[in-house]
């Protein structure tokens, strides 16, 4: 059985296509303005990755903030619902799953089918999500795929008060007049996005086993803040910002 699953994410749209449960494809490109066009290029495109033609494909998922504007779709599942599938499918001890994306961040807590039994959602204006550290790398003038690595350079622990990312930056600001080294500030920044994310996990339930998925995973630097608030190890796995499209493509297969 071949079966896909689109991520209509915020910011970028990913898809996963599965074949007798193993993944044959992936592939990624920015949401754009228009979605539904966004979204046909990149299944058209991990079609030609997997060697399949799109009516070879049985059934289709869709997740993400965008979900109803995906094409081709057959069915719909949560953000939660399709993180929390993929996760435990990857590894069968998780029960708390912690996803980061460009607009939100959520702890969710789930069984050992990957049922969702709870979650909780960043309320903020983008305190626990990727566009934070977007609009601080921004006011820091540091490139954003170096601004987690800069953060690893710093060994002290500055708060950081502002709930919006609006007042944020100006704290940021404040804390470079003061000659603040940046790489103080970006581990500050993302410590404060780590604790957020961590409060809402606390409100779920902290199990052994935690599993962080989402794009911003790939940020080495909220990794490590992540790994220091919890006091624990954090599995990350490869290609965790794809999870969510997996996890709709096993549900496509009949996996809910």
């Amino acid at each position: 059985m071949i079966t896909a699953g689109i991520d209509m994410g915020a910011k970028n749209i990913r898809v996963v296509i599965l074949k007798d449960g193993k993944v044959i494809a992936r592939a990624e490109t920015p949401a754009g303005f228009d979605t539904t066009e966004s979204a046909q290029a990149v299944v058209s495109e991990a079609l030609k990755i997997g060697g399949v033609s799109m009516d070879q494909i049985e059934r289709i998922a869709a997740t993400g903030a965008g979900r109803e504007a995906a094409p081709y779709k057959h069915e719909t599942v949560t953000d939660v619902g399709a993180a929390a599938k993929g996760a435990v499918a990857l590894n069968p001890a998780v029960r708390t799953v912690i996803d980061v994306g460009a607009e939100e961040g959520r702890a969710i807590k789930t069984d050992e089918f990957g049922k969702v039994i709870d979650h909780a959602v960043n309320e903020k204006c983008a305190a626990g999500a990727g566009s934070f550290t977007e609009s601080m790398s921004r006011a820091l003038e540091v490139p954003l795929a170096e601004f987690g690595i800069l953060s690893l350079q710093s060994t002290a622990s500055i708060p950081m008060n502002a709930q919006c990312a609006v007042f944020a930056e100006s704290e940021v600001v404040s804390l470079m007049h003061a000659k603040t080294p940046k790489q103080d500030i970006a581990k500050a920044v993302h410590d404060a996005i780590a604790d957020r994310i961590i409060s809402m996990a606390r409100r779920v339930g902290i199990s052994p086993e935690v599993m962080l998925v989402g794009a911003v995973s790939r940020n080495q630097g909220f990794v490590a803040s992540l790994k220091r608030g919890l006091e624990r190890e954090v599995i990350v796995p490869e290609h965790a910002e794809y999870v969510a499209a997996y996890g709709a493509a096993l549900v496509a297969a009949g996996g809910t």
